[in-house]
Formats: structure tokens, C-alpha cells, sequence
């Protein structure tokens, strides 16, 4: 019998030859960290919907989704209809545009802390800009983020991923950066509060408000809110980190989804409806600081300066506004959560059929796999039982076996989100959801068979 590997090889031939090309252009032969996968990755051909195809020619169930920017799948009709509509008009007018305008009141109607809107062309230079916000409002230089948080790939927040060791050097970083730099443990509202009692050079306090890791490891019930007031008390920018949630959490992201409203809130991915895209959305008198004085004053003592040669893109602007308006209602939203439930319900099944260790769980329409490993299950819903748990965070899958599963599954016609996980969409229908079920049984018993489970 052919191995989970050796399928995987046969079944993309042409994949591996531009990947042996690639390597002789680009480090390691891919664009984007998330893409690397031994012993090379998928090269894709055509999308659409919930489904693509690679360069041979075998159709895939994705659940990486634009990396999380495609609520409503690959060229959605309502997208396509805006983006060529515009491309016909211009790409890059360097000038205002109406559009712009249009976007941003989408984003000041949907995001309860948007009193102002600045556009970005991604989510690491939104946090880039709500950290130096942050620090020119309050004169202070520290910033505390919570470990494993990822928050982009700029010096002020770059850190270790979940399951590599926390390190007090970060290559390419200097040492004087990262001193100004806090990095402390989530969910112990205890150790936040001492340490800004200790160190009173902290301007902002970063988080992605659904725990590290677009929820791998969830924040416990109430966190938010307690970290909401105790910023307050020392006045610290709270900033959300809703480049992921927002727009998919609900609506409002997941400011909205708690009710817990932050001072300044970075988004994109979903924001720019699967183009380039992001902002910074907060308090006015935060985004003050880009404002210029009457006299046009450009001393950056005073003010934050911020160009940007493709900040508020035409082609943008009009894929983000058709995708907000889209969603505004929460069904989009509603639906991707239900397809959510109903792929982890049934996926934990197949595990507790198999007898094999591990859990599936995940936050609205965000999944997490862990094999292997014991852990308890959720019960209801598909959120993470700290209780059962004990407080402990879920474990992480080996790598040779997390490997194997993302092998295994793009064989059974799945692309899960890194090795072990996914984001569902709202164009995501039962069909889909019943054949990457059977997908993820047949790759669980391929592993088993292998001696890898």
C-alpha cells in the first residue's frame, strides 16, 4: 500500500517540478511562511467558492481561505461584479476617491470603537500604526503583548509562534527594540495588573481578543472585560487585535461578539474582501495624532506621519465595501458558525470512533485540530472546556503527525489552514462540510494504518 506521503507525491507531479524552480527564486521556494510545506507545497491553478483546483487538476475542499480574507469564498460573484466594475474606471488614482469614503462608513457602522478610520495596505502595518499611536499618546515606549499573540511581523511585536520557545531575542531584531517590549502569559489578570503597576512606561496593552493564534489557545471567559478596566485604571491604549475576528466574529468582530470596546482596533483580511487591505479604527482623539495642524505642520514631534502609495486602493475600496455591506447583517457570519459546529462536532466523533487521542474545538467559524495528544473534547458548541481542562491550554500536535494529516487530507481532496486547522466560510454548504468529514476519516485511519497514530 502506497504511504500518506508517497500519495501525496503521485497525486501532485507538477506541483513538485515548479516547486523545484521556485526554490531558485524564492528562500525556501514560497512567498509566505504559512505556505512552506515539505516536501513542497500545492501550486493552485483556478477558485471558486469553497473549492480550487491545483495544476493537477484535483479539486480541493480549502479551509485556508484567503488566510482567513474570504468569508464568502473565492471570486464571489458580488466581489467580482465590484472589483472589475472599478479596474475598468482605475486602479491608482492618487487622489481621494468617493469609494473610500463608502468603505470607511462601513467600518464606522460595524466596529464599535471606529470614531475615526486610517486605511493600511495589511494587518502588520495596522499594528505598526496602533503601536506608535499608542506611544505617542500616552509618552510612553512600552508596549505589553501576551505570548504567542500574533500580531504581524513588524519589531515592536514579532515574537515565537505557538509550540516554539519564548525567547528574549528575536533574529534581526536589535535588543534596545525588544526592551521595549513586555511579554507576559494570557488569561492571568493578576499578572497584567502587576506589571503595570511596576512598570509605568507602558503604553499599550496588544491582544488578539481571541486568544493566541486566532484562538489555538482561547482566552477564558471574562478576560477581556477585566483587562478592559484594569487598562483604563492605569490608562493604558487597549488595542484589539481583530485583524482575524473582525467581520467574522460578528459584524463588529469581537468587540461586538463581547461587548468589550477597546481604544483602538486593528483590522484587514476580511476588511478588503480578499484584496490588499487594513486599518486602524479607534478613539478620535488617538487618531488625532495623524491630523494635520492648520498650517500643515509636518514636525513629526507632533505628529505621526503616514503615507502609504496604496492606502485606500480603488480596487480595494470596492471589494471592502462590497464584502461589508454583504455581511452587515451577521447571516454570512451565522451560517460559517453553523458549518463550523457541524465539521468539529463530527470530526471529535471521528476521533472517539477511532479510539485516537486528541480533540477538535474552535471559536465561531475558526478550527483547531490536536492528534495524538489527550485532551478533553468540547461538549457543546465547539469551544475549548477549560473546566474539564483544569486550566490548561490545549496540547499541540507533533509535527511529523500534524504533517502527516495535512499530507492526508489534500490527498482526500482537503487544504487545512497550516497543518491543523481551518477557517470555515459562508459559501461553505453541508456538502462541503459532509465530504471533508469523510476526508478527515479516511485520513485518520491512512495514520493509523501507517503507525503514525
Amino acid at each position: 500500500m502506497t504511504s500518506i506521503l508517497g500519495s501525496y507525491s503521485s497525486l501532485h507531479p507538477r506541483s513538485a517540478q515548479l516547486y523545484q524552480q521556485a526554490r531558485q527564486t524564492f528562500p525556501s521556494g514560497v512567498t509566505h511562511d504559512v505556505r512552506f510545506l515539505p516536501p513542497f507545497p500545492l501550486y493552485i491553478e483556478r477558485a471558486r467558492g469553497c473549492r480550487k483546483w491545483d495544476v493537477d487538476g484535483n479539486e480541493i475542499i480549502g479551509y485556508v481561505m484567503g488566510h482567513g480574507a474570504l468569508m464568502l469564498g473565492h471570486s464571489h460573484p458580488l466581489l467580482v461584479e465590484a472589483v472589475t466594475g472599478q479596474i475598468a474606471k482605475g486602479t491608482h488614482y492618487g487622489a481621494c476617491h468617493e469609494l473610500e469614503l463608502a468603505w470607511a462608513g462601513w467600518v464606522q457602522r460595524l466596529i464599535p470603537s471606529a470614531e475615526r478610520v486610517r486605511f493600511t495596505n495589511s494587518g502588520t502595518e495596522a499594528t505598526l500604526m496602533a503601536t506608535r499611536l499608542a506611544r505617542a499618546y500616552t509618552g510612553r515606549d512600552k508596549i505589553l503583548k501576551f505570548s504567542y499573540h500574533f500580531h504581524g511581523w513588524h519589531d515592536s511585536v514579532v515574537g515565537a509562534r505557538y509550540g516554539q520557545p519564548e525567547s528574549g531575542q528575536v533574529s534581526g531584531v536589535p535588543a534596545a527594540t525588544l526592551a521595549n517590549r513586555v511579554t507576559i502569559p494570557q488569561n492571568d489578570i493578576a499578572l497584567v495588573e502587576r506589571t503595570l503597576a511596576e512598570d509605568r512606561n507602558i503604553a499599550a496593552i496588544i491582544i488578539e481578543p481571541s486568544g493566541a493564534s486566532w484562538g489555538t489557545l482561547p482566552l477564558v471567559g471574562g478576560f477581556l472585560a477585566q483587562l478592559r478596566e484594569v487598562s483604563q485604571r492605569y490608562g493604558v491604549v487597549l488595542i484589539f487585535d481583530e485583524v482575524v475576528t473582525g467581520f467574522r466574529l460578528s459584524p463588529g468582530g469581537a468587540q461586538e461578539l463581547y461587548g468589550v470596546v477597546p481604544d483602538v482596533t486593528c483590522l484587514a483580511k476580511i476588511l478588503a474582501g480578499g484584496l490588499p487591505g487594513g486599518a486602524v479604527a479607534g478613539k478620535r482623539d488617538i487618531l488625532a495624532l495623524i491630523e494635520f495642524t492648520q498650517d500643515m505642520e509636518w514636525n513629526l514631534s507632533r505628529r505621526i506621519l503616514h503615507p502609504g502609495t496604496f492606502n485606500a486602493n480603488p480596487l480595494s475600496a470596492a471589494a471592502g465595501s462590497a464584502m461589508l455591506s454583504h455581511i452587515a447583517d451577521g447571516q454570512p457570519q451565522a451560517h460559517a458558525d453553523a458549518m463550523a459546529q457541524r465539521l468539529v462536532a463530527a470530526m471529535n466523533e471521528a476521533l472517539e470512533k477511532r479510539e485516537i487521542p486528541g480533540c477538535v474545538y474552535g471559536l465561531s467559524s475558526m478550527f483547531h485540530i490536536v492528534l495524538g495528544k489527550d485532551c478533553p473534547r468540547p461538549r457543546d458548541g465547539i469551544e475549548w472546556p477549560w473546566d474539564a481542562a483544569n486550566g490548561a491550554p490545549p496540547p499541540r500536535t507533533n509535527l511529523d503527525v500534524a504533517l502527516a494529516l495535512k499530507w492526508g487530507c489534500l490527498n482526500n481532496g482537503v487544504d487545512l489552514m497550516g497543518f491543523d486547522g481551518g477557517l470555515v466560510s459562508a459559501v461553505h454548504e453541508p456538502a462541503d462540510i459532509d465530504a471533508t468529514i469523510e476526508a478527515f476519516d479516511k485520513t485518520l485511519a491512512q495514520m493509523r494504518a501507517e503507525g503514525i497514530l
